[in-house]
């Protein structure tokens, strides 16, 4: 399996080295679980190959979304066991962005969303069903790349006392990054779930997992942040004993 190490060059690991071990950013007791564009525009509605899928989805991340999909069920359900308030975030159906200037390469009429029947065309901002929303989970519309542009995510970490943002979804170059750089610059303590993040060019997924595990927040595996919802439920618990 490709890490971020694949990417680096010689210089690099002996900076690293000369820095040391990156310490460990501890998390808040008031986490959300925030998912990013996990739509079926960013994966297709059906399991293809990367570059079958982008000839009907022009943003599509192929088999890899798919299996970041399907770790993040269990990263969903770690959530939902825990009691972890659970937001998803997704573009604003036929509002302009920076995504339309990519899928409209070589011209619109070549979008092959377009030649898609009717039925399949409406999936396009709908999360796709092995992780979808439901009832009492937040569901959010932005206008741009970061989930805290043009929504109310701010005033609701606010008002709910949020201090630990964790996030997944796509792409991990993009909107998964600018939510992440975003939660930072507002402090809010940042934990990104990197297997359950996905990315259409591989080189860009794996040197921005690095890039925020460095200076953003910490990049862990689903079991580090089921972990972590578990000690969640357990400090609930000690504090309610102790009052």
């Amino acid at each position: 399996m490709a890490s971020w190490d694949d990417f680096l060059t010689e210089q690099d690991r002996q900076l690293l080295a000369v820095w040391g071990k990156k310490n460990r950013d501890e998390f808040g007791r008031k986490p959300v679980l925030l998912l990013v564009d996990v739509y079926y525009a960013s994966l297709g509605n059906e399991r293809k190959p990367l570059l079958e899928s982008v000839k009907d989805w022009p943003m599509s991340c192929g088999l890899a979304g798919w299996e970041a999909v399907d770790r993040m069920i269990n990263l969903v359900e770690a959530a939902r066991e825990h009691d972890i308030p659970i937001v998803y975030v997704r573009g604003m159906r036929n509002f302009p962005s920076d995504s339309t200037r990519v899928m409209e390469r070589g011209g619109k009429k070549n979008r092959g969303v377009d030649r898609l029947p009717s039925e399949i065309r409406a999936l396009e901002y709908e999360i796709v069903a092995e992780v979808a929303p439901k009832q009492g989970d937040l569901l959010l519309e932005k206008t741009a790349p970061s989930a805290f542009a043009g929504t109310p995510l701010l005033h609701y970490l606010r008002q709910t006392g949020v201090d630990t943002v964790i996030v997944c979804g796509e792409t991990t170059s993009g909107c998964v990054r600018a939510a992440v750089l975003d939660a930072q610059a507002l402090r809010y303590r940042v934990g990104i779930v990197g297997e359950c993040c996905f990315d259409r060019i591989e080189a860009s997924h794996w040197i921005n997992l690095f890039d925020m595990h460095q200076k953003y927040g910490e990049v862990i595996d689903v079991r580090t942040a089921a972990d972590y919802f578990a000690s969640v439920t357990h400090w609930r618990q000690r504090e309610s004993l102790g009052n």
